[in-house]
């Protein structure tokens, strides 16, 4: 029987270790490696405040993808907003995007309401009909100081 040496065990020790921590940072920071099974659209709001990379995006409560950038496009003043949908989802171009609040003061995400009759949107497409997020603290303020 073959005895390993304390060098060869701590070094598989090692290894192991190092692929668990790989796997792990992986999966809880929800990484996408190879990801084809989603196509990407863009919308454009006046204000997005809150609104995340990576923020769920859902059309019927049901999770269809999600945030995968922001950008500020400085000709149009507004901010553009990048998703990721499941490419099992057909949009059309009279489909709205709006920015959500999940509770009161939860995190924000984008909701997204089906048209009914329009032309579908092409990957790489633009929502059009965008609703802009709620500053629920302008409200708040507004009230307090008597401006509502």
């Amino acid at each position: 029987m073959k005895k390993y040496s304390k060098e060869t065990t701590v070094g598989l020790f090692v290894l192991i270790g190092l692929l668990l921590i790989v796997y792990m940072s992986v999966k809880l920071g929800d990484v996408r490696i190879l990801s084809d099974s989603h196509y990407h659209v863009s919308a454009s709001f006046n204000d997005i405040s809150g609104l995340r990379i990576n923020a769920p995006v859902e059309i019927m409560g049901v999770p269809v993808g999600f945030v995968d950038n922001i950008s500020l496009n400085l000709e149009t003043q507004k901010a553009v907003v990048g998703l990721s949908l499941e490419k099992k989802i057909e949009l059309t171009d009279d489909a709205i995007a709006s920015i959500k609040t999940s509770g009161l003061i939860g995190d924000k995400y984008v909701k997204i309401a089906l048209g009914g009759v329009g032309d579908p949107i092409e990957p790489g497409g633009t929502i059009i009909e965008t609703e802009s997020a709620i500053d629920v603290e302008d409200l708040i303020s507004k009230y307090v100081f008597g401006k509502v």
